[in-house]
C-alpha cells in the first residue's frame, strides 16, 4: 500500500483511502512538529541546538522503518529508527515518540489499535528489552538519571520482558506508563484531537489545545527529569489554569498560551514538555492510522 491513494472519481468531502503506516508515521510528526505547541520547537520558533528541520528530517527518515515494523518488530523498530534519527541530525529529536509508535506500528492493519495493541505489548519479550535499551543509550536523551533496579547504563541488560521494563520505569516516565497503562493517555489525546477539529478548529489549533489539556493534567517526565518534580508540577499547575479561562470563554486564552510558550523558553528550553509531545505525535498516528482525519486538511485558521 502506497502513500495517499487518490481515487480521481472520489467527491469532495469524501474520506481518503488508507495511508501506508509509515506515511501515518511521518505525517504525525510532520503535525506535531509544526504545531505550535508551548514550549516546543516548532515553525519559527527554534532552540539554539536543535531547530524545527530537524524536527522534519527525523520525520522522513523514521518512516520507512515504522512501514516495515510488523516484520521487524517492536524493539528492533525502535532500534532502527533511533539510528536513523542519530545519523541523519547527530542528537535526540525522537526517541519517545518512536518508544511510542513502534508498538503501535505492528498492530496489524485489520485491527482496530485499541483492540490489537495489547496482544503486541503482551508478546514482547527480552529481546525486544534488549534492542530498546540500545536504542536508549544510543539517542542519549536528557536528563536520564541512574537507578538502582533494570538501569539503561548498566550491564548486561536485565532478563525481563519489555513491559516488566517498562513497569519499574512508569512512576518517573509518562512514555514508559503508556506500555503498562495500554497507551491510555495516547488514546486519550487523540480523541481529544478529534474532538477539537469537528468542533470547528484548525488541526493546528486542536493539537495546540489538546496539547494544553494534556500538560494541565500531567507533570511532564521530560521536565521532572532535568529540573525536578516540584518544578514540573508547577508547570502542569499554570497549564491548568490556563485552561481554565479557555473553559470560561475568556478573550485571555490565546495572550496566555503564548505568555506561557514564553515562559517555558526562558531558562534555556529546560522547561521543554517533550514528553507530551512524544504523546501528542502517538495520538496523531491513532487518528490517521484509523482514517479519522478529513480531508483537505486544514492546519491553519
Amino acid at each position: 500500500m502506497g502513500g495517499i491513494d487518490l481515487d480521481p472519481t472520489q467527491k469532495p468531502g469524501q474520506r481518503v483511502r488508507p495511508h501506508s503506516v509509515g506515511t501515518c508515521a511521518t505525517l504525525a510528526c510532520l503535525w506535531e512538529a509544526t504545531a505550535a505547541k508551548p514550549g516546543n520547537v516548532y515553525r519559527g520558533a527554534d532552540f539554539v541546538d536543535l531547530t524545527y528541520a530537524d524536527f522534519l528530517v527525523s520525520a522522513a527518515v523514521i518512516g520507512p522503518y515504522l512501514e516495515n515494523a510488523r516484520e521487524r518488530g517492536v524493539g528492533a523498530t525502535i532500534l532502527a529508527a533511533v539510528r536513523a534519527t542519530r545519523t541523519a541530525i547527530g542528537t535526540n529529536t525522537n526517541l519517545g515518540t518512536i518508544l511510542l509508535l513502534a508498538p503501535l506500528a505492528v498492530v496489524p492493519i485489520t485491527q482496530p489499535l485499541a483492540t490489537g495493541l495489547g496482544g503486541v505489548l503482551m508478546r514482547l519479550n527480552e529481546a525486544d528489552t534488549r534492542d530498546t535499551y540500545e536504542a536508549i543509550r544510543f539517542a542519549q536523551p536528557g536528563g536520564l538519571g541512574e537507578v538502582d533496579e533494570a538501569d539503561v547504563h548498566k550491564k548486561p541488560v536485565p532478563s525481563m520482558n519489555l513491559i516488566e521494563a517498562m513497569r519499574l520505569a512508569m512512576d518517573r516516565d509518562c512514555v514508559a506508563r503508556q506500555y503498562v497503562n495500554g497507551f491510555q493517555q495516547v488514546f486519550r489525546t487523540a480523541e481529544r484531537v478529534f474532538t477539537n477539529t469537528k468542533s470547528g478548529l484548525p488541526l493546528g489549533e486542536s493539537i495546540v489545545h489538546a496539547f494544553m489539556q494534556l500538560l494541565s493534567e500531567m507533570p511532564d517526565s521530560l521536565i521532572a527529569r532535568k529540573c525536578g518534580l516540584s518544578t514540573a508540577m508547577s508547570v502542569t499547575v499554570r497549564a491548568a489554569k490556563i485552561m481554565d479561562q479557555w473553559e470560561t470563554r475568556s478573550t485571555d486564552y490565546r495572550d496566555a498560551v503564548g505568555e506561557f510558550d514564553f515562559y517555558l523558553r526562558s531558562d534555556g528550553h529546560r522547561l521543554n514538555p517533550g514528553t507530551t509531545a512524544d504523546i501528542m505525535a502517538a495520538a496523531l498516528f491513532v487518528l490517521l492510522r484509523e482514517q479519522r482525519i478529513d480531508w483537505p486538511v486544514k492546519f491553519y485558521g
